[in-house]
């Protein structure tokens, strides 16, 4: 099993050939995926947990190769050749997608330790997966060389797109 992305270094590996560039764009879509997972499952009803971390992981990993794949057929389609290592650096470079998933998952798998229910399971999953959002968000404009203001800009949009869902899923389950 993989682990969520690293402070320290860019999420999905390899950022092919842009030394210094950080991009955590992946980290941040998968978070907010993640999310709208959890959201849903829980308003068309109870998902035990183990279906829920499946759920999640598939998810992730089912976005992962839509990715992959619309790369690599833009590059296709743009006469650039595609190769085993230009698949392995577009692999690398997106599987923070999937590793997004992860902490949302943990959070469902561990949530019985703290006396949580489904709902609360539910709540704890999407308030890891926003979270894990509005961090790599801030992260990524930080590594980026961003200002300090445009930093905390960017932790707000996120934390906005996140407290979206959260609406949503608070409308949904009324």
């Amino acid at each position: 099993m993989t682990s969520a992305p690293v402070p320290g270094r860019q999420p999905g590996g390899d950022e092919g050939g842009h030394p210094g560039r950080t991009d955590y764009a992946g980290a941040v879509y998968g978070s907010l995926l993640a999310a709208s997972v959890v959201a849903t499952a829980g308003a068309v009803g109870d998902f035990p947990r183990l279906q829920l971390i499946v759920l999640l992981l598939v998810t992730g990993l089912v976005f992962w190769v839509a990715h992959v794949y619309a790369h690599l057929a833009g590059e296709r389609i743009l006469g650039r050749p595609v190769d085993r290592r230009e698949m392995r650096r577009v692999a690398g470079h997106e599987w923070s997608i999937v590793e997004a998933a992860v902490l949302p998952a943990v959070a469902v798998a561990i949530s019985p330790l703290f006396g949580l229910g489904l709902p609360g399971t539910a709540w704890l999953a999407l308030g890891v997966a926003t979270a894990q959002q509005v961090a790599w968000a801030t992260l990524g404009a930080v590594r980026a060389g961003a200002s300090r203001r445009f930093a905390v800009g960017e932790g707000i949009a996120n934390l906005l797109l996140g407290l979206i869902i959260v609406a949503a899923k608070a409308a949904l389950a009324h």
